[in-house]
């Protein structure tokens, strides 16, 4: 994807890319309420809402923030939602917080934004597999070139949340 975005006669030209690790994992889907904040990876700043919490195999000490998951629903896992799936099954996430044991019920909780995207909410659990993903965004402006990678939370939470720009 591009977007284009003029600052008084600069251009930054956005380039946003999303690469597959290629493993993909069966697991359970619970749903989370709001608030999101505060979160174990950014406190009290807001990420957005299409967000998880990871358990503590995917947490791994933290290692987990800000990683991008695509979590697709394959089923229910109770009998009072036998279909909960939605024609849209398929959502990609960015883990923001810790779902710690014993409370913890699914390799992955999702906000409740993400969670209706792809499932009934009242199924509240939902089968899921779920691979992670990177993401990449190249930054173009005037002289400058510079990855994701070299960009602070600051300006990747910018980027985010900007209303300004057009994806084409």
């Amino acid at each position: 994807m591009a977007s284009i975005r003029t600052y008084s006669n600069i251009l930054l030209l956005v380039t946003m890319s999303l690469f597959s690790f290629g493993l993909s994992y069966d697991g359970i889907g619970t749903i989370n309420d709001p608030p999101y904040l505060p979160s174990a990876c950014y406190g009290f700043q807001d990420q957005g809402v299409m967000i998880a919490a990871a358990n503590q195999d995917l947490w791994q000490g933290g290692a987990a923030c800000g990683k991008y998951f695509q979590v697709t629903c394959t089923g229910g896992t109770n009998l009072g939602t036998p279909h909960p799936c939605t024609d849209t099954p398929t959502v990609t996430v960015m883990i923001t917080d810790f779902c710690p044991p014993p409370g913890c019920k699914g390799d992955l909780d999702l906000s409740h934004e993400s969670f209706s995207t792809i499932a009934d909410p009242s199924a509240g659990g939902i089968k899921i597999s779920y691979q992670q993903y990177a993401l990449f965004i190249r930054c173009e402006e005037g002289y400058g070139t510079f990855d994701s990678q070299d960009m602070s939370l600051e300006t990747r939470h910018l980027i985010n949340k900007s209303t300004d720009f057009q994806f084409v």
